[in-house]
């Protein structure tokens, strides 16, 4: 047996195939191998015998048979080895070459808007897009008559026959927002309220959801004046112009009193849009004095404070600046139309080194 067992560990050791390895193990330990023939053998002998041969064939068998298991274990190891060589693949090679995304330019443009008055000590409000009917009319002076009421200007939510509670809406504007603030955060207030409107309306520069930023500046003695500086200096830095020409028109919104429109000095000389220039002018958003009524129901004081309130459409001024005919195509989801008027995504507008590039 000693020499059963230094021949075949020998012969594992030096076994390089699994091949040969399953060979040696047939010849060791199959059916007719040299270790099981042995096995047979013990029938022969006396029981003094078996005492002493069954153990230590036994033990030949389990550690021939550990050998061989180490062996297979070690030559698999070797194989893996030898893929893992022959397969390498140096995943620092660069890529393939791909166009990379692009920013939408809705987004740039809030992101452009943010910046200016983030620079004028405004800060960005949010809040929910289903809203109640009073957040979004009555706490803003608009009475039940109005016609942004109707059902065929205003998309309502479904009620159940029998449902008494107030209606509630997709927001019509981010007015809203302002209410809620007030109501959080009382006045003194300097804030923005960016995000998605919704109103029944569908043509070349309506959609049915578009985008507006409103803002809001509330304090005890703020006026006119402060509104009329600060959208010049916005539409200075948002046109990217050294200097700009307002017009002030009086209008009539519920929540502003009193209200007005404001226009631009502009040129479309050779269908482009030049603005602090020519003798057109062009109607960009509305504004006003908060309304005594709108205080009240935001629960501040009218006879304490006052402020000023303003809306853009983030979509027209995004078409204005950059060029863009159609606002329909905003929501198309057409990737070329994305490449050729979309962002680089680490462009990040600022003032100093410049909002669109």
């Amino acid at each position: 047996m000693d020499d059963l067992k230094a021949k075949y560990l020998d012969l594992i050791g030096k076994a390089d195939t699994e091949s040969n390895l399953e060979d040696l193990r047939v010849a060791a330990l199959g059916k007719k191998g040299e270790i099981s023939l042995q096995m047979r053998e013990l029938g022969k002998m006396t029981p003094e015998e078996r005492q002493t041969a069954g153990p230590a064939l036994n033990a030949l068998k389990d550690e021939i048979n550990s050998a061989l298991v180490a062996k297979k274990a070690g030559l698999a190891d070797a194989a893996l080895d030898e893929r893992l060589r022959s397969e390498w693949l140096d995943v620092t090679l660069p890529s393939r070459d791909r166009k990379a995304g692009s920013i939408h330019p809705i987004t740039q443009v809030t992101e452009e808007v943010t910046a200016i008055f983030a620079d004028m000590g405004f800060s960005v409000a949010e809040g929910p897009q289903i809203e109640s009917d009073w957040y979004n009319f009555d706490a803003l002076n608009i009475p039940g008559h109005h016609p942004a009421r109707a059902e065929m200007d205003t998309f309502y939510t479904h009620r159940a026959e029998g449902d008494n509670r107030p209606p509630h809406v997709l927001r019509t504007h981010t007015s809203p927002v302002q209410i809620r603030s007030l109501e959080a955060n009382g006045a003194p207030i300097r804030i923005i309220c960016p995000g998605r409107v919704y109103r029944a309306d569908y043509d070349q520069t309506h959609t049915p959801m578009f985008h507006q930023v409103e803002g809001l500046a509330i304090d005890k003695d703020i006026s006119m004046a402060n509104l009329k500086w600060v959208l010049e200096e916005f539409v200075k830095a948002f046109f990217e112009v050294d200097d700009v020409e307002l017009r002030f028109r009086a209008s009539h919104f519920p929540f502003t009193e009193p209200s007005a429109e404001v226009d631009i000095r502009c040129s479309w000389e050779g269908g482009t849009l030049k603005v602090g220039e020519g003798d057109d002018w062009l109607e960009i958003l509305g504004s006003g004095m908060v309304h005594p009524k709108v205080l009240e129901a935001a629960g501040v004081d009218p006879s304490i404070y006052q402020g000023f309130a303003f809306g853009v459409g983030i979509d027209r001024i995004a078409m204005l600046k950059y060029g863009i005919p159609d606002l329909r195509a905003f929501f198309d989801s057409d990737l070329r139309w994305l490449r050729h008027y979309g962002f680089r995504s680490l462009d990040v507008p600022t003032l100093h080194g410049g909002l669109s590039k």
